[in-house]
């Protein structure tokens, strides 16, 4: 299935996607197959793990335009080797 037909059918949601066709950065997702989908990007990584294990590549992918990125704060340890 194209990009445009999952974005039809699962308009401003997460999709996991099987067997992802990329474009040639490798950045953006043309095709494949919709395995699991949800507005909840949480419940499509958890429910969706058991219906990806057939398939040797995967992405997930929202099917709409994201809100701006909210500021990320926070404290990093560094981790000795």
């Amino acid at each position: 299935m194209n990009i445009e037909e999952m974005r039809a059918l699962y308009p401003n949601e997460w999709v996991l996607v099987g067997n992802p066709e990329m474009d040639s950065d490798g950045l953006e997702v043309l095709s494949g197959i919709p395995l699991f989908h949800s507005k909840d990007k949480k419940e499509v990584c958890y429910l969706g793990r058991d219906k990806a294990k057939e398939y040797q590549n995967i992405t997930l992918s929202f099917m709409g335009e994201l809100p701006h990125l909210r500021r990320m704060t926070g404290i990093f340890n560094r981790v000795s080797q």
